[in-house]
């Protein structure tokens, strides 16, 4: 929304004057949520998360799994900081609920 100011105080009788300035807003800056490895939370369980809590069909849901798997880490997306947040807790309540250790974390982009 444009900030109106005053330049001047007016006599009265007289009208003032209002300048609009323009505001520019930065994007908030991202993080990416990254799903990391270890030897015993199952691969299938890894996919299922990846496609709730991410929105990916099985299809990319499985290549990120995959990724997590043969390189220690997988990036599941790219969000602002609060999305990103909820989306490593959302996961890390459902690793807990399942009983496996599965970590997830977010980092800046």
């Amino acid at each position: 929304m444009p900030r109106t100011r005053k330049t001047s105080e007016a006599a009265p009788g007289q009208s003032t004057v209002a300048e609009r300035q323009q505001q520019s807003l930065a994007p908030p800056p991202l993080y990416q949520v990254v799903m990391l490895n270890d030897d015993f939370t199952p691969m299938e369980f890894v996919v299922f998360v990846i496609q709730r809590f991410f929105a990916k069909d099985f299809e990319s849901a499985t290549q990120i799994m995959l990724k997590v798997h043969q390189h220690g880490r997988g990036v599941c997306g790219v969000y602002p900081k609060d999305v990103a947040a909820t989306k490593v807790e959302q996961v890390m309540a459902a690793a807990r609920q399942a009983g496996h250790p599965l970590q997830c974390v977010m980092e800046a982009v």
